[in-house]
């Protein structure tokens, strides 16, 4: 297993991310579309999850393919970032089609990041114009850290962010993860810099710094946030041709990377989400071992791209918490 040349999710061939934010604001919105529409499923196993068009992702639901997912800032304001990125698509003239109309279907999740410093005394609900722009600004390659869904991001110690990680398989596949760390756990090692990830670390994409000397395994977390104040959303993709049964198994075994990578996870207090998503451009070779293999690369990726977006985070005026960059070694 090997990083893309990107180590982005981007590197799965068709897959485009878009960030856009308002650094008043204090948060923003991600967008990841496609050349063509992809099938897509979601796994929710966070207390306070926060969703829109998530049934349809079921895989005994009608549609089996989407246009676009969110990820977004601004607790239930953020689902409407979904409206501007089906403005763009419409304008394309993409959805499902109904007889002579086009509908775009774009699920979408949130963050909440409205305590987090920034102007929310807003008018006008801001969430569908940022949409719209990160659609827009959808490419193969985009910025991490204090971007996008991650502008607004907090964990339980360090300012979060946007990350993202690839891995191509030796049968060929490529795997990526894109993630909004907002978790109320901690992505470091108690006060040390050392990534909970490290042990699926590539090369020095987080540092390179390793294991600590010690894990703090009886240390007892006490909640840093409240119920419904933490959320990390997430994103595996893979070019291997899965329908929505075997996105949702793989969508599962991509937890694996959030309880790796961030201590505690899956709380009450967080809405912890993967959606999956499959390009399709690629048969399986083996359909036995070939979703086995995928499930422990999502697993992995979306590990190493949780470390990543707290790694890459970048200080603002009106931080709350620190980055990981100001951290002593």
């Amino acid at each position: 297993m090997k990083p893309g040349t990107r180590n982005r999710i981007t590197d799965i061939p068709g897959l485009r991310v878009g960030n856009a934010a308002d650094p008043h604001l204090k948060s923003g919105v991600t967008v990841l579309t496609a050349d063509a529409p992809f099938a897509a499923a979601v796994h929710v196993m966070g207390g306070a999850p926060g969703t829109r068009e998530t049934d349809l992702l079921a895989p005994d639901k009608l549609v089996a393919c989407v246009d676009g997912l969110v990820l977004s800032g601004g607790s239930a304001f953020g689902l409407a970032a979904c409206d501007g990125v089906m403005a763009g698509l419409r304008a394309m003239g993409r959805g499902f089609p109904v007889g002579p109309v086009r509908v775009p279907i774009v699920p979408g999740a949130i963050v909440f990041d409205l305590l987090n410093g920034g102007d929310k005394g807003w008018s006008d609900n801001p969430y569908p114009a940022l949409g719209r722009a990160a659609f827009d600004a959808a490419a193969a390659d985009f910025a991490l850290g204090t971007a996008g869904a991650g502008t607004g991001a907090m964990t339980g110690t360090l300012k979060g962010g946007l990350g993202s990680a690839s891995a191509v398989l030796e049968n060929g596949l490529t795997v990526g993860a894109l993630v909004a760390v907002n978790a109320l756990g901690q992505a470091t090692v108690g006060k040390t810099q050392q990534f909970w990830a490290a042990p699926w670390e590539l090369g020095a994409e987080f540092g390179g710094l390793g294991l600590p000397a010690s894990f703090p395994a009886t240390h007892e977390p006490a909640p840093a946030k409240r119920l419904g104040e933490a959320t990390t959303i997430a994103i595996v993709a893979t070019n291997a041709a899965l329908d929505k049964p075997a996105l949702q198994r793989m969508a599962v075994a991509a937890h694996d990377g959030m309880s790796r990578a961030l201590v505690p996870s899956h709380t009450p207090f967080d809405g912890d989400l993967v959606f999956a998503v499959s390009t399709g451009a690629k048969p399986l070779a083996d359909p036995v071992a070939d979703p086995f293999l995928l499930g422990h690369a999502a697993a992995s990726c979306l590990a190493r791209a949780i470390a990543r977006g707290v790694h890459a985070a970048s200080p603002a005026p009106g931080d709350l918490q620190p980055c990981w960059s100001s951290l002593q070694a």
